[in-house]
């Protein structure tokens, strides 16, 4: 049995700047967001190779978590369009319609819920499988045991993979997000510090604490070592702070036990009243389980 994972922020935003055309239900809203979403979903659980038993799909609602008490610029609801806006509960219900446990975070991120989760159940199950190509879950890899999977892409990224592809082990990729920033999470990181001199620094030294101050001490010198060294003795405090705002939680409040999260097929009557009310009675025929 694997565990599967799904970031439901990342799927929605996708569905909604997905080329597609829009669509509106009977009563004018925007739904085009919540209905791609239930698309991806059903053709998800229907996938004979992914073999779905037990899934959870994990939301921001609203963005703004303790995050942003600990540093102004982190990412928040500004300038999310207001039409999308107006689906984060709409698509949580669609999401159980489907007989799927929907996270609704509140303080914590969606990231936070799906690395709870993770950690919570890896020694459970064969397999937990994340899905959602954000980088930032890549710290949650482990061996081939806790995955990341990219289905628009439709890659996987075991431990070994997360490596090559940022340079780092998975337990560094909070520590390389402080030092080069995260623009989607409104992380700057510190000035001058680029992919390739940050994750030969964290190659040699893992973490941030552990990288001395004197370069001439360095056992790797990426380009303008000493120019990256003044900046991190002069910033490290900030340094940590970002470290902490790009630290996934795994001790986030998830009131479900794994057997609860078994996938048992789509409630009918919910569904179709939904569908109903989305103005999408195509997607009645989709679900091939009903519970």
């Amino acid at each position: 049995m694997r565990l599967h994972l799904v970031d439901g922020t990342y799927e929605l935003y996708r569905a909604h700047f997905s080329p597609r055309p829009g669509h509106s239900a009977p009563d004018g809203q925007d739904v085009k967001a919540t209905v791609g979403v239930m698309s991806s979903l059903l053709a998800l659980l229907h996938d004979k190779d992914e073999a779905v038993t037990h899934l959870a799909v994990a939301f921001d609602n609203p963005i703004r978590s303790f995050r942003n008490d600990l540093f102004d610029g982190y990412k928040s609801d500004e300038g999310v369009p207001p039409e999308l806006h107006a689906q984060f509960d709409l698509v949580e219900e669609a999401v159980r319609s489907l007989g799927v446990t929907a996270w609704s975070m509140k303080k914590h991120e969606a990231d936070d819920a799906l690395a709870t989760a993770a950690a919570r159940w890896a020694d459970k199950v064969e397999q937990v499988r994340l899905l959602t190509p954000d980088k930032d879950l890549g710290q949650c890899v482990r061996g081939k045991k806790v995955v990341q999977v990219d289905r628009r892409q439709e890659k996987e990224l075991d431990e070994d993979a997360v490596r090559a592809k940022l340079g780092v082990s998975p337990a560094s990729i909070p520590d390389l997000l402080a030092l080069v920033g995260d623009t989607a999470d409104g992380i700057p990181g510190l000035p001058g510090f680029g992919e390739k001199g940050a994750s030969a620094l964290l190659t040699a030294y893992a973490h941030l604490e552990d990288i001395p101050d004197d370069p001439s001490t360095w056992t790797v010198r990426p380009r303008g070592a000493d120019k990256l060294a003044a900046t991190l003795r002069a910033h490290r405090e900030e340094a940590y702070l970002y470290r902490k705002l790009a630290t996934v939680v795994t001790d986030a409040p998830l009131k479900e036990s794994l057997a609860q999260l078994e996938w048992a097929g789509v409630p009918r009557k919910p569904f179709e009243a939904l569908c109903d009310r989305l103005g999408v009675t195509t997607l009645k025929s989709r679900p091939k389980k009903w519970a």
